[in-house]
């Protein structure tokens, strides 16, 4: 036969352990302790990663433009026009447009490259 009192401090024992489990312990009571501050998990967003990437491109074709200047640019998209289909959809994404320009602008006066 089993003593009551036994049974419940192993119930007290398992409750504690719980709660080690979960991120507390050793709490008082209307504390702030570490399971207080265990986060939620967030939702992760493919919009971060997304304008990251565009914005990397931008900047890669403004400082392609600043470098080597509008004409040479525009050769070298032509050029790309006239390839395979990859190569045709890469001078569509190269192709200079109103946000290139005004980025390479503010990059040459920014580091005074000549064109």
């Amino acid at each position: 036969m089993a003593d009551p009192y036994m049974r419940d401090f192993q119930g007290r024992l398992k409750r504690i352990e719980r709660i080690h489990k979960r991120g507390g312990g050793f709490e008082a009571a209307g504390t702030l302790g570490r399971s207080s501050y265990r986060q939620p998990a967030q939702k992760r967003s493919l919009m971060r990663p997304l304008i990251l990437v565009l914005g990397c491109a931008v900047m890669l074709k403004a400082g392609l433009y600043a470098q080597i200047g509008p004409v040479d640019y525009a050769e070298r998209v032509d050029r790309l026009r006239q390839g395979t289909e990859v190569e045709q959809i890469g001078a569509y994404v190269m192709q200079a447009d109103a946000v290139t320009i005004a980025i390479s602008d503010f990059l040459k006066e920014l580091f005074k490259t000549p064109v």
